[in-house]
């Protein structure tokens, strides 16, 4: 064993320097867990030779302040250090740890049966990138997992999931997995906290990687538990809205805009009758206001998913795909120019044929008012998108003369 000082200000690692090059690493975050830590060691390293598997035990402590570096340690693991507070801090510290080329995550509090790891092992061998636990193909055992976990938050949260980003597996947040090095790369992994998890699977997603699901069994847990249900569960949600623009603006402001614009012309029209009265302002002023909202929800979304693909942080889908393709700011302010003349000819048009005190005409007035307001957003957000998209050259590099 091995005490080394990476320098003034940084953490302290305990390594075992036995195998410097295993085919698995087993990393496994830990904050106050010596009542399950010894076991789920052991366990392992039976199935290490058991099944034959060169491996290595890598235990990401958190800031323990009870004996379980002391039992790591004694159990022959590399212990690595994380001062940052929250799960996916102490993932990421021991996942660029490990130095096997194939990685097993999961938790140290004895509730995963670590009899599953030859099957992750062979999907990862068979060229899986990323394989994903499921605890409700496996064995839920009594106790394991509170009601509201097992039959809502869970459910619903993978649900979420499967719907926002088009995956098919059935237990996100299933502590147990298993991915490559080279996938572990590629994803960029960046959160601290307990959205890790989600974005983990959104990450592989996005990246295109080759996920696979396995059942594992899922026992009641050792200790004390550290889960926030209500705060996490919105973590988790608050971060797949963010990196859902499609679904928290697009969609919502399309059918909102739709449904508004809709009203206003057949009030437009002479011919909103329903039922059996007279539309009158107070429906056509909530039908222009969701218009305008609703534009407003659309731009946001452009911004979002551009920001979005610029960064990285998104795949660039199909649709905004071919808008970037045909958008240019000269496009976007003719376009929202041409509504204004049009919202201009359609108002004088109204009010030549209305009384100036004939109700039905003011409120006819409310579309090219409407028509008028997204023109002008038109113009200014076409601006912001075209400041969103440029591309700046590497330092370094000059026009040629």
């Amino acid at each position: 064993m091995a005490e080394m000082n990476a320098g003034d200000g940084q953490e302290r690692d305990l390594i075992n320097t036995d195998g410097e090059h295993p085919e698995l690493s087993v990393v496994m975050p830990c904050l106050n867990e010596e009542e399950g830590l010894a076991g789920s060691i052991r366990s392992i390293r039976s199935i290490f030779l058991q099944e034959g598997i060169d491996g290595e035990i890598v235990v990401s402590d958190n800031g323990s302040t009870d004996n379980s570096r002391r039992i790591a340690l004694a159990e022959g693991c590399r212990v690595v250090e994380e001062p940052v507070r929250g799960y996916g801090a102490a993932y990421l510290r021991g996942l660029s740890a490990a130095r096997g080329d194939l990685i097993i995550m999961a938790d140290s509090d004895h509730t995963y049966d670590f009899g599953a790891i030859p099957d992750f092992v062979r999907r990862l061998r068979e060229g899986c990138d990323l394989v994903m636990g499921s605890r409700f193909k496996g064995t839920i055992h009594r106790g394991a997992m509170p009601w509201a976990r097992r039959y809502i938050g869970n459910p619903v949260l993978s649900s979420m999931t499967r719907l926002l980003f088009r995956t098919r597996l059935s237990d996100i947040h299933c502590g147990m997995r298993g991915l490559r090095r080279s996938a572990f790369e590629r994803m960029n992994l960046q959160m601290p906290g307990m959205e890790f998890a989600t974005e983990m699977v959104v990450a592989a997603v996005n990246s295109g990687l080759r996920i696979a699901e396995v059942p594992v069994n899922y026992f009641p847990r050792k200790g004390i538990s550290k889960l926030n249900p209500f705060t996490d569960a919105w973590r988790h949600v608050r971060f797949m809205l963010l990196l859902s623009p499609m679904w928290l603006y697009i969609i919502p402001g399309l059918t909102g805009f739709i449904a508004g614009m809709l009203i206003l012309l057949i009030r437009a029209s002479g011919a909103a009758i329903y039922p059996g009265r007279r539309w009158d302002l107070l429906p056509m002023a909530g039908s222009a206001v969701l218009c305008i909202f609703s534009s407003q929800l659309l731009h946001l979304g452009l911004y979002a998913q551009t920001f979005a693909a610029d960064q990285g942080i998104l795949k660039p889908g199909a649709c905004l795909t071919r808008f970037r393709r045909c958008f240019s700011l000269e496009r976007g302010v003719a376009a929202g120019v041409l509504l204004v003349i049009v919202s201009l000819a359609i108002g004088v048009f109204i009010s030549i044929r209305s009384d100036a005190g004939d109700s039905g005409g003011i409120g006819a007035l409310l579309l090219p008012m409407t028509l008028l307001v997204i023109g002008l957003q038109t113009v200014f957000s076409s601006f912001l998108l075209s400041l969103l998209s440029l591309r700046r050259k590497p330092s370094g590099q000059r026009e040629a003369k």
